[in-house]
């Protein structure tokens, strides 16, 4: 409900299944909040789609419920920022404003031929040194390199600017204010960016063949995105920060320094260093990734993701019903002393950093009739701190200097057994903040440091607040010997073949 003070900012949240809005206040405390579902759809093995119009539908059906539950009107309102799932491809009609093809997911796998078509032409080498990226379907580019073969007459539309091509950021931009824009986090993630000379890179828009002209204008992350159309609440807002979803949530955890990590722990993991304003070229499979940009100043980070987290818990109760609730799974993680030798290798979808090996497949390990249910289910949850700590591993291996404490945020930083096993295999204290919605909370940042509602980014991080610490108990010598056990299972995983 309102407080008095001079406004809010409003954030949009689009995710992967979820479209959500939440109203903040000075302090960065929620207000409101309302989310929405959207469909998933699997239209062949390994492609995942979306419906571009239900993900507008329900982003603004949740934005004026997330007002009018917090007795809010359009007037309230000082900025809004956007975050967003990343890598996500939309394509429309530039004089429409329809869709000409359901969005394609992060998720979904159908270029990988094209992948393997430019790595056989030698090019990955080039183009991870212009994007800082791997060449994997999980980037825009090739899917919609895809997108311009597969669907007839798109690329001389494209060429003649009739379509316009975006992530779900340009999207939402384009639906609330007639704008094709983006910001460099999101450009950074396509495939198709320099995150150097921060343009779009011709070379590898020839590679890909994708016309410049149906690409989006790239603005900084805190800038003017333009004026929501009247009809849309009300009155014009502007629309004034936007970043990609776990780099929002960065900023969100007030990761403002250099060396200052974050870990996202949701259906995977999403690990992100800041390493200040000069990108650190990953020698240990790592993404280097644009952070966020202000002004003129662009800040870089290494990035790592798990593929499989907190998803393992839901296969531990749907698939093996060894749960009936994802709780339960830290009260038997609780009920042994340890796994008994078992380990869980979560390899469901292959495995992602540092690893990248997409043939690689789930395995247990260590199996004894000793090893009860308790134990199986202690060893996966186990599993997603271990995975964590190889890409915080990495990243120690990359920057070249310690990662001190870790700032958590996810669904599954809930489970309090998960979170000191974090802390206790990766040696650091794991911090959890006071509002668990840093995604949002970033995005909120972003819009409200250029509408001028917070002063600057003092004020921001003064309003980060401890909601708990998991400090680390166990010693040396057994967390480096239950890493080797562990990485010995990783091999065994990567060496099995179907």
């Amino acid at each position: 409900m309102k407080n008095g003070s001079s406004g809010y900012i409003l954030a949009l949240d689009q995710g992967t299944t979820t479209s959500r809005a939440i109203v903040f206040d000075r302090e960065g405390k929620i207000v409101s909040l309302c989310q929405k579902p959207i469909t998933q759809y699997y239209p062949e093995p390994g492609w995942v789609e979306h419906d571009p119009e239900e993900i507008w539908q329900t982003q603004i059906s949740a934005a004026r419920e997330a007002l009018a539950s917090g007795g809010l009107t359009a007037g309230d309102i000082v900025s809004i920022g956007i975050t967003n799932q990343r890598e996500t491809l939309v394509a429309w009609d530039r004089a429409s404003g329809r869709p000409v093809y359901r969005a394609i997911v992060w998720q979904c796998r159908r270029s990988t031929e094209i992948c393997t078509e430019l790595a056989d032409s030698g090019l990955e080498d080039e183009i991870r040194a212009r994007t800082g990226l791997r060449l994997d379907p999980y980037f825009t580019g090739t899917k919609l390199s895809w997108l311009l073969r597969e669907v007839p007459g798109l690329k001389a539309l494209a060429e003649a600017g009739e379509i316009c091509f975006g992530t779900i950021d340009s999207w939402l931009i384009w639906k609330l204010t007639g704008r094709h824009a983006t910001d460099v986090t999101n450009a950074s993630r396509t495939l198709l960016f320099n995150i150097q000379t921060l343009q779009w890179d011709p070379m590898l828009l020839s590679v890909l063949g994708v016309p410049r002209e149906a690409l989006p204008e790239v603005l900084s992350s805190s800038d003017d995105f333009g004026l929501t159309r009247a009809e849309v609440f009300g009155r014009e807002i502007p629309v004034t920060g936007v970043a990609g979803d776990q780099q929002a949530a960065m900023f969100g955890h007030a990761c403002f320094a250099p060396g200052m990590a974050k870990n996202t722990y949701g259906t995977g993991c999403f690990a992100l260093l800041n390493t200040g304003t000069s990108p650190v070229w990953s020698k240990n499979n790592l993404i280097t990734t644009i952070a966020w940009k202000l002004g003129s100043t662009t800040v870089y980070a290494l990035e790592g993701s798990v593929f499989i987290a907190g998803a393992v818990v839901q296969w531990l109760r749907d698939e093996l019903g060894l749960i009936s609730s994802a709780a339960e799974s830290e009260e038997l993680a609780r009920s042994v002393p340890d796994a008994n030798g078992a380990v869980v290798v979560p390899a469901f979808v292959g495995l992602g950093a540092p690893h990248w090996d997409p043939v690689a497949r789930g395995t247990i390990l260590g199996l004894t009739r000793g090893v009860t249910r308790a134990h199986i289910v202690r060893a996966a949850l186990e599993s997603v701190a271990y995975q964590s700590e190889d890409l915080l591993s990495s990243m120690r291996a990359d920057y070249g200097r310690p990662v001190e404490v870790l700032k958590a945020d996810g669904g599954a930083t809930d489970n309090a057994f998960l979170m000191q096993f974090q802390a206790d295999i990766s040696g650091i204290p794991v911090l959890l903040p006071e509002i668990s919605e840093t995604t949002a909370l970033g995005a909120a940042y972003l819009s409200g440091l250029y509408s001028g509602y917070w002063s600057g980014m003092d004020e921001i991080e003064k309003n980060w607040r401890m909601l708990c610490k998991w400090v680390p108990s166990m010693d040396e010598k057994q967390r480096r010997k239950r890493l080797e056990v562990w990485h010995s299972a990783v091999s065994a995983a990567r060496e099995y073949r179907i």
